[in-house]
């Protein structure tokens, strides 16, 4: 396949001339006359290199550098600053940005191309010969219930965005519930693909870019893999072979992978509790809920889940008399729950509305300091086990 190069040029003849030079070389050409839409193409086409123009209208090619590096989906993209400003503080300040190489127009064809090859042959090489090792890659939290309708996804979700929010790094949520999907329509994907297109690519076709490719980037700057909600696609739950490849290349994605694995102990579940550093089980503070978790714990134990890795959350979703106190919850379980997220019924439906976490919805909420607690225990745990 040719390799593709972005170009991002508000001059019109630079594109056709340049475009066309390229084109005649065998790559494959994708163009954009301003810094924004050329920062919304890198996002979608994931190109193999960037030929960035820096003086443009709106933002200049320096801010689109640095936005490009900000975002995971195209950090490592290799990027040449193709400019008239030949000063040396631009170039230095080009490099700053985050520029790989900078060439200054006029430039011969010969001259364009050989650096053009050899960006590309340095990425290429880059990619082949220094693979992620294992301490590189991303903290994996499986977050799973004895049974379904406990809040599960409203905890990967929320855990998710504390995490980005005190690390400051890419976080990603996969919703790994084919047909099940919630986290779609709610954060503005109303019909999301993402994930059934990835568990049918042919396992030789799933590369890092491929995932990376597909994945939706939050206003937040969470980065998820939304569950498809067409019902029939549950019977997608299945192909375990596809699971494994798809779970390792999110793991080579972000820093932080969150990982929605539903209700219970399916062939899915088990098939990847293993990849879990720790595992949080959510719990409703009702008797029989308890009890049926008490049993799910023991289970998980004779999987030979590190008990040391499984965490217990008290989700509370309606005010209930009801409701287990946390001393008669713990004494069901036999394990000391880490945080009790009190119910938020208000809070979660103006989330909703706004499209987004209730952690952003509201970041000086009970609810928020509840996470924020789960989250900073999942961290407190990641260095114990580094």
């Amino acid at each position: 396949m040719a390799e593709k190069i972005l170009i991002i040029d508000d001059d019109v003849d630079t594109l056709k001339l340049v475009g066309l030079m390229l084109q005649k070389q065998g790559y494959q050409i994708v163009a954009s006359n301003n810094g924004l839409q050329g920062i919304a193409q890198a996002e979608k086409e994931l190109p193999d290199l960037i030929l960035l123009d820096i003086m443009m209208p709106e933002i200049d090619g320096y801010e689109v550098s640095k936005r490009l590096r900000a975002n995971p989906l195209t950090a490592d993209i290799p990027i040449l600053m193709f400019t008239a400003k030949s000063q040396l503080d631009d170039k230095v300040t080009g490099f700053e940005a985050g520029a790989d190489d900078y060439l200054t127009k006029p430039t011969h064809p010969a001259e364009l191309s050989a650096h053009v090859k050899a960006l590309l042959a340095r990425a290429k090489k880059a990619k082949g010969t220094t693979p992620l090792s294992s301490d590189k890659r991303a903290f994996t939290i499986g977050v799973i219930a004895a049974r379904g309708g406990l809040g599960v996804t409203t905890v990967a979700l929320n855990l998710g965005d504390s995490i980005r929010r005190s690390t400051e790094t890419e976080v990603i949520v996969a919703e790994l519930r084919p047909g099940m999907g919630t986290l779609g329509p709610d954060l503005g994907d109303p019909d999301p693909q993402a994930l059934r297109a990835l568990i049918q690519e042919k396992v030789s076709g799933l590369s890092r870019q491929t995932v990376k490719q597909k994945l939706f980037i939050h206003s937040t700057g969470l980065i998820l893999l939304p569950g498809s909600i067409q019902p029939k696609d549950a019977l997608l739950a299945s192909a375990l072979p596809s699971f494994e490849p798809l779970v390792n290349q999110l793991r080579d994605v972000g820093r932080y992978l969150v990982l929605d694995l539903g209700a219970g102990l399916t062939p899915l579940a088990q098939k990847l509790l293993p990849f879990c550093d720790v595992v949080i089980v959510v719990v409703e503070p009702v008797r029989n809920s308890v009890i049926h978790s008490r049993a799910f714990l023991t289970d998980l134990a004779e999987l030979e889940v590190a008990d040391a890795g499984v965490l217990t959350v008290i989700v509370s979703r309606f005010r209930s008399d009801t409701n287990l106190t946390w001393e008669q919850v713990k004494q069901e379980l036999g394990k000391t729950p880490v945080v009790a997220i009190t119910p938020a019924p208000e809070l979660l439906y103006l989330a909703a509305r706004m499209l987004t976490t209730a952690i952003e919805a509201d970041p000086s909420s009970l609810t928020a300091q509840q996470f924020a607690k789960l989250a900073a225990t999942v961290l407190e745990t990641e260095k114990k086990k580094s």
